[in-house]
């Protein structure tokens, strides 16, 4: 499956477009990490606990929106797009979409 942000794969031709591919997960931390995440609130720095929260949402709503795009038969997913939302403090929802597509190569 090629899953590319632009509207075009170089070398390939979209032959048909079967419709919007998606992917989506909610994703908390416990709270140890929360506490933990706090604590660095106050002396400052990157807060890892999410930045792999997060990283870890990407990839599940990713592989989400391909078995979307793959249960349409789709060859690969153009223009994917992501969108994040805070459900409530300590988690967020991430969401994978794109438009899935048949390809072929280009004569």
């Amino acid at each position: 499956m090629i899953i590319v942000n632009t509207d075009t794969i170089a070398g390939k031709e979209i032959i048909r477009t079967l419709g919007l591919a998606r992917g989506s997960t909610i994703q908390a931390k416990h709270i140890g990490k929360d506490i933990m995440a706090v604590l660095r609130t106050i002396v400052g720095g990157e807060l890892t606990e999410y930045s792999k929260m997060l990283e870890e949402a990407r990839e599940k709503a990713i592989n989400r929106m391909v078995e979307d795009a793959e249960k349409m038969g789709a060859d690969a997913v153009v223009n994917v797009r992501f969108m994040t939302a805070m459900v409530m403090a300590g988690s967020a929802e991430i969401l994978a979409y794109g438009t899935a597509v048949k390809i072929t190569d280009k004569e």
